[in-house]
């Protein structure tokens, strides 16, 4: 919610920009998460969902500039949220008077109060960018091509809520045998942090009528989210949250 919020905010305060740019367009897109930081290696190794599951489509408007025909300054907002449950692949949870309880797969029945240990796993991005559009062939074309490089800031969410297994805390059930290992409820966030990143791209406008025309788009966003050091927040000591990612988009612009 709060992501739309923002992409609403901005809409209304670039509106009077619009009146002096030569293109405004909206896009569609699907974006694709890099996904290769420590966290979302450890969920993808642990929980039942894969790193396709958070490929999800996103939303951009835009405003364009041109310098020359040959060049403008682009400037866009973006969105991606995606929010997926997971369950543990490999163990089984049981209840008792001590606490929750993971036991591999293999002792699955042995006890009553049986559950799959579970979390939701929560990942937002909402870019704001700035870049500098190349058209090699100038704009006056059947078939424009272009490419653009720029930066911008990434307010970004994480959120991890539900079950986690402790690992490094392993006991043993000397009934079964088992190494078993603690169950805890969790509530890991980090919500608003805003974070400086890179972004290329290229793609094709193909004018369609009176002022409209088509675009087709790849991108690909650089950005890294740093957690912070609070320990009620629960990421202390993972390394930089992967945020990057490419983006394939289509589109359509209006010419003023």
């Amino acid at each position: 919610m709060k992501k739309y919020i923002i992409l609403t905010l901005m809409a209304v305060f670039l509106i009077p920009g619009m009146l002096f740019s030569d293109i405004v367009t909206f896009r569609v897109g699907y974006f694709i998460p890099r996904a290769q930081s420590d966290l979302w290696q450890i969920e993808f190794e642990n929980m039942d969902f894969t790193k396709t599951d958070f490929q999800h489509s996103s939303f951009c408007f835009s405003y364009e500039y041109f310098f020359t025909r040959y060049s403008s300054l682009l400037i866009s907002i973006e969105g991606y949220n995606e929010q997926k449950v997971g369950f543990y692949k490999d163990y089984v949870g049981y209840q008792f008077f001590d606490g929750n309880w993971a036991y591999p797969n293999e002792y699955s029945g042995v006890y009553n109060e049986e559950f799959i240990p579970n979390h939701v796993f929560s990942v937002s991005s909402t870019p704001i960018l700035v870049s500098i559009k190349l058209l090699p062939l100038g704009r006056a074309q059947k078939i424009i091509p272009y490419i653009g490089a720029g930066g911008g800031i990434f307010l970004w969410s994480v959120q991890l809520e539900g079950d986690t297994i402790d690992f490094a805390d392993e006991w043993v059930d000397t009934d079964l045998g088992a190494e078993v290992y603690p169950i805890y409820y969790t509530n890991a966030y980090e919500r608003g942090r805003i974070t400086f990143g890179a972004h290329a791209f290229g793609g094709l406008m193909v004018p369609v009528a009176n002022r409209l025309s088509m675009e087709a788009e790849f991108k690909y966003n650089y950005v890294e989210g740093q957690f912070s050091d609070d320990e009620y927040r629960g990421f202390q000591g993972f390394e930089a949250f992967d945020l990057s990612g490419y983006q394939i988009s289509i589109g359509i612009n209006y010419w003023f």
